[in-house]
């Protein structure tokens, strides 16, 4: 099929509601000007489609899947439905437990090992299989999967081919392009022994304040459902063609449902929306996965209408497996039952009879998850069905995938073949992908592309950085702590350009900062975001924040010495750099373009023959922020006003009349005062009051008081009436209170001038276990302080005031400013107070505020 536009190739009106503006020229090879005009409304109610996947059940599996439930003990059915982390279950537990499946998580590698070589996956691999197909003392022997996060290539291991991100691939407007991606991902993936991808992902991202934006292809539905069926299809092959050989593995779609619609962007926060909108926005991906044969679908961390995805039956048996007929398995995602109501991570039958399959548990505690979850189905809490049906899904999948014929790891086509790890085919697809991704936003006098036997100067940060170009998920989970050792074989941006000038007699030369001996004919200046994952990427605004270079002070020097600039922006969403765009002569949006960077050389400069080589394809599958608070920004939006709309871009023969005047007025600063209070006698402006208990039963203070599973807070009188607030600690498990808020605030400006955090504090009964002070910014994004002394301390003495300069809360805490300066972390604050302990604990506090200067001689507790 011939590279058509994506508005053709959707199926079904379920597609085309009001959100989509279905009837909109969107992503045409010309320049879009106007994408506000109003959308069809959907003919649909609130039905959700009877799909019919492309994988028809066979009778003949179903009658083996009998065949197996009937021999196998409870035990055997409890081992499969429990999936540890690599580096957290021996062989002989995989045999002693009867596991079903591993899986490593972001970074994570054989033996701990970073650099491990090949044969250590394999031999890994080969291990884990041995032990789960023995069946000694009557074992049914059961065949092991094992699932690994290859979302943009197998980002895992070194040497690997990484593709773009999914927000570059989604400018592409190329769905077939997606089957080349899902094929190779899968041959390199199979390399390793593995047999099971958690990718791809598709979320539908619509606030890019969202650390995962770069993980979505499009803001819009019709994008992620094309691109779904076509990746699903490299990924898994299809039938009547090549389905699951020893090249292929088995594909998941992740994160159902509404992973993109997160209030405020926070990570794994609240999807907005009625059901029309879960459906017709957040569903698409799920729509075409289905129908070509997908064969796992992850739960989300997020929740919708107040309950967490991984315990929502609705969502994930009704709708899911009944209405649209998935017939695969439902895998979790990172301890996620643990945050139903009721659950911890080794105790959540809620989940499995809710419509979870497989418990992903990466840590020690599986074990005792493994012991609970039998007992509950020793004792009827976990139905007999609703196990065997589990097991019968997991079965099912691992049949179809050929599991039970494929034999050991090792002995498989492609294992072990150093070869086909960024194999030249492999990397030529990553590199087409690349130059059909980029966007031209700015042009001026037609500077682009570019002579190619010129004297150019390569700057900024970026310009010979394979770790940054490839972003999170890069080696490690964040994509940080890497060098340009660390991915052979892949080309940076500097080094694709220096061989085509360099073959041309032209001279290129690298310069971070931009300074020069002889001056250039040209400038490219390559900067923007530094690599990070989930949770870590989230924003409290779009405004381009720099961490290590001033780039627009780079870029208005160059341009204040009469050098035209090239700007190649890295970024993992639209960010708001009208003053960076401003300052070039030509604009490109880069995105995360992974280990090939020769694909923007071969696109920005002529031919050898002095023509254009490659066009500028790629048009924005994201609107682009006129300001940096515009966000939520979607085509469909009412009173829809982007810089750049959806589907824009420029194609070299298009006259851009940008200018260079975009308006430079970002968000202004909030006036610092000497005192921002938080808490006085009440929670003040939109500051709220809530605890948490070990149940993960959060219960917001509307009232006079709030019980919760591990504590309870109740208003007391101080001074006057109510204006101080008990909390009580039973110690039957982690307890926390806290002042939050749903939209991040930006704190920088109090750290930078030594405030510190000063709250009133009454202790009636010391706490009986370690207390943490925390500072939050969302789920598993923490500092924490230890209190427990402190509050000793205070037993019989009062009321007591607490100074806590901000400068004491360490930036290395569980996962809160790792590889983030402050001027970065502090932007991201949504809990600036709260504390935690899971032993008891009486404490009483009034007044909470930031204090300007109070910090400057403060000791940190």
């Amino acid at each position: 099929m011939k590279r058509t536009s994506l508005y053709l190739l959707m199926s079904g009106a379920i597609l085309c509601s009001a959100l989509t503006a279905c009837n909109s020229n969107q992503g045409s090879d010309k320049q879009v000007a106007d994408q506000t005009s109003p959308a069809p409304q959907s003919t649909f109610t609130n039905e959700w489609p009877v799909l019919t996947s492309a994988i028809a059940k066979d009778p003949v599996i179903e009658k083996r899947i009998d065949e197996l439930l009937a021999r196998m003990t409870l035990e055997e059915k409890i081992g499969q439905v429990i999936q540890p982390e690599i580096n957290e279950v021996t062989p002989e537990e995989i045999k002693q437990y009867h596991i079903g499946s591993v899986l490593n998580g972001g970074g994570a590698t054989p033996y701990r090992n970073k650099y491990a070589p090949l044969q250590d996956w394999i031999k890994m691999a080969d291990s884990f299989y041995n032990a789960s197909v023995d069946k000694s003392n009557g074992r049914t022997g059961i065949p092991i999967m094992w699932g690994t996060d290859a979302v943009h290539g197998m980002n895992n291991v070194i040497g690997a081919t990484l593709f773009p991100h999914n927000i570059g691939l989604g400018a592409t407007n190329n769905p077939e392009l997606l089957k080349k991606i899902g094929w190779a991902t899968a041959r390199e993936l199979s390399v390793t022994g593995l047999d099971w991808d958690f990718s791809p992902t598709v979320a539908v991202a619509r606030d890019d304040r969202w650390g995962r934006t770069y993980e979505s292809w499009s803001e819009d539905p019709r994008i992620v459902n094309a691109f779904a069926r076509e990746m699903i299809k490299g990924l898994q092959g299809e039938p009547g063609k090549e389905l699951f050989n020893n090249q292929q593995v088995i594909a998941t779609t992740k994160h159902y449902i509404g992973d993109g619609g997160t209030l405020n962007g926070v990570d794994r926060g609240a999807t907005q929306g009625d059901e029309q909108q879960l459906r017709d926005i957040h569903g698409a991906g799920y729509f075409s996965a289905i129908e070509s044969g997908v064969q796992v679908v992850m739960a989300s961390f997020s929740s919708w209408q107040g309950m967490p995805m991984h315990g929502h039956k609705y969502l994930l048996t009704d709708v899911l497996k009944n209405r649209m007929g998935f017939d695969g398995l439902v895998v979790g995602d990172w301890n996620g039952h643990m945050f139903i109501p009721g659950c911890t991570v080794v105790n959540c039958p809620q989940s499995l009879m809710a419509g979870l399959d497989i418990y992903m548990v990466p840590d020690p505690q599986w074990k005792q998850l493994y012991q609970n979850l039998l007992a509950q189905a020793k004792s009827g809490e976990i139905t007999a069905d609703r196990l065997n049906d589990a097991v019968r899904r997991i079965l099912r999948v691992k049949i179809r995938a050929g599991l039970f014929e494929k034999g050991a790891p090792s002995t498989r086509e492609l294992a072990g073949k150093k070869e086909v790890l960024g194999a030249p085919e492999h990397r030529e697809i990553a590199r087409q992908a690349v130059r059909e991704s980029l966007v031209l936003l700015k042009n001026k006098n037609n500077l682009l592309p570019l002579k190619r036997n010129q004297k150019v100067l390569v700057a900024g940060d970026g310009a010979d950085n394979i770790g940054k170009q490839s972003g999170g998920w890069s080696v490690s989970w964040q994509g940080t702590g890497n060098t340009n050792a660390d991915f052979p074989g892949a080309t940076s941006i500097y080094a694709g350009i220096n061989k085509v000038v360099s073959a041309a007699g032209g001279k290129a030369v690298l310069s971070v900062d931009g300074s020069y001996k002889e001056k250039p004919d040209v400038a490219i200046v390559v900067f923007g975001e530094d690599p990070y994952a989930e949770m870590q990427g989230d924003l409290g605004d779009l405004s381009y924040k720099p961490r290590n270079t001033a780039d627009w002070e780079l870029l208005k020097k160059l341009r204040s010495q009469h050098i035209p600039v090239v700007s190649l922006f890295i970024s993992g969403r639209p960010l708001w750099v009208n003053r960076e765009i401003n300052a070039s002569d030509a604009f490109v949006a880069a995105w995360l373009p992974g280990t090939e960077g020769q694909g923007i050389a071969d696109v920005i400069f002529k031919n050898a023959q002095d023509k254009i080589n490659y066009d500028m394809k790629g048009r924005l599958s994201f609107s682009w922020p006129r300001h940096p608070t515009q966000s939520p920004l979607n085509v469909g939006d009412k009173n829809y006003d982007p810089l750049f709309a959806y589907g824009y871009g420029l194609s070299y023969a298009d006259k851009d009349t940008l200018g260079d005047n975009l308006s430079e007025e970002g968000i202004k600063a909030e006036s610092v005062v000497d005192q921002l209070d938080l808490f006085n006698r009440r929670p003040i402006g939109e500051w709220q009051l809530e605890i948490i208990g070990f149940q993960n039963d959060r219960v917001p203070m509307t009232s006079k008081s709030a019980k919760a599973s591990s504590l309870q807070i109740s208003a007391v009188d101080r001074n006057v009436q109510e204006d101080a607030r008990r909390v009580e600690w039973n110690g039957q498990g982690a307890g926390q209170v806290a002042l939050s808020v749903s939209d991040r605030k930006d704190f920088t400006n109090y750290v930078t001038a030594n405030t510190a955090l000063v709250f009133e504090i009454k202790v009636d009964a010391a706490p009986t276990k370690t207390t943490f002070l925390r500072l939050g910014c969302g789920s598993f994004c923490t500092s924490d302080i230890n209190l427990t002394e402190k509050l000793k301390s205070f037993v019989g003495k009062n009321w007591q005031t607490v100074t806590v300069p901000l400068s004491c809360f360490p930036n290395s805490g569980a996962n809160f400013g790792v590889n983030q300066p402050p001027s970065e972390y502090w932007t991201q604050v949504l809990q600036p107070f709260s504390l935690l302990t899971d032993g008891k604990l009486d404490i009483t506090f009034s007044k909470v505020s930031l204090v300007k200067g109070a910090g400057k001689n403060a000791v940190c507790p």
